[in-house]
């Protein structure tokens, strides 16, 4: 005799609790899932116009894709921490280029010769930490909004790295003042290769299972949440707002200066005026990845996605032989498309308020 189904009340209150946590999945794995239809949309357009001589959903092409990847997401992991935070850091390119140009500058001193590059990398991250630290003190001093104050720091610390390289390009010599690891550090040769992908893919992993264990179960990472979703309740709730906006910008900076390296390991050269414009591809990596541009929320997770996508996008239109102002369109309309997403999500949330 089959069992009698269960009261309609207890059916109802069953979904009642699987719809919320079916929702929350959903939320978490959404932008890896439309990582996947990105990738998924241009393996088949390779296919279909370069045949059986179509590269891009190989291993080759992914290690290929990994090195901008990981140099995009090291850097959106500190723009992920600010804007969870409620803030936002337009200086984010600039930073990194005047760290790798101060790489680049350290390398070439014969007075650091005996530590290098050790000396030049601490140099370089040193510097993208001050750049943080002056951007949350400003904001934090000042009480202005943080578009205003990395809209005018983004100049200045241009202005700094020109000045260090005399407006030209450090070039240090590949033979005598570049280690060799730090040459291999995003290559994707055969003999630089580490389990199929780079070591400084693997580091990014590293950094960001860091980073996101610090958000997730830390009482800093509980604060950063509850200064993003609403910066009064936490000063009322006893956190010292103006120091928890410095320490958030600094380690943001701290990433900002190891991109930097990464950048210079791509490059090996340090060239001011290279990071003009990547704010706005680390931004719209975090943003894609569900960030929320008013503040309190975000995920590591979202954002790796979403330099992913990114990225991506970039490979297959040049794989597909698109221009660059197409290139430019497509990247425009993703990254409209994840706003206006996120501005949805956010009217959801004040009209159930």
């Amino acid at each position: 005799m089959p069992e009698p189904l269960p009261p309609p009340q207890t059916m109802a209150a069953s979904g009642a609790r699987w719809w919320p946590r079916l929702r929350g999945v959903v939320r978490l794995l959404g932008p890896l899932l439309a990582l996947a239809l990105v990738i998924g949309v241009f393996a088949v357009a390779d296919r279909w116009k370069n045949g059986e001589d179509s590269q891009f959903f190989t291993a080759g092409n992914a290690r290929t894709i990994s090195a901008p990847v990981a140099t995009v997401f090291v850097a959106a992991l500190g723009m992920t921490v600010v804007i969870i935070a409620g803030g936002i850091d337009l200086s984010a390119g600039t930073a990194q280029s005047l760290a790798a140009t101060v790489l680049a500058w350290g390398l070439m001193r014969p007075a650091l010769y005996s530590s290098n590059p050790w000396a030049a990398i601490a140099l370089a991250l040193a510097t993208g930490t001050a750049c943080g630290f002056v951007n949350g003190a400003l904001i934090g001093w000042l009480r202005v909004v943080p578009f205003i104050v990395t809209l005018g720091t983004m100049r200045a610390y241009l202005g700094f790295g020109n000045a260090l390289a005399h407006e030209t390009t450090l070039r240090p010599d590949t033979a005598t003042q570049i280690p060799q690891w730090l040459q291999n550090w995003l290559s994707v040769r055969a003999d630089a290769l580490i389990y199929g992908f780079p070591l400084g893919v693997w580091t990014a992993i590293i950094l960001a299972l860091v980073t996101a264990g610090v958000l997730r179960f830390t009482v800093f990472g509980r604060h950063v949440f509850a200064l993003g979703s609403n910066e009064t309740a936490a000063r009322l709730c006893g956190i010292n707002v103006f120091w928890m906006k410095i320490a958030v910008y600094s380690l943001a900076g701290l990433f900002f200066g190891i991109a930097g390296v990464y950048q210079f390991s791509r490059l090996s050269v340090g060239q001011p005026t290279s990071g003009l414009g990547v704010e706005l591809k680390v931004i719209a990596a975090v943003v894609i990845g569900g960030a929320s541009l008013s503040g309190g929320r975000g995920s590591i997770l979202g954002t790796l996605a979403g330099a992913g996508i990114m990225c991506v996008i970039d490979s297959g239109c040049t794989q597909l032989g698109l221009s660059n102002p197409v290139q430019d369109i497509v990247l425009g309309v993703v990254i409209v498309a994840a706003v206006a997403i996120d501005q949805f999500r956010q009217r959801r949330v004040d009209a159930r308020a």
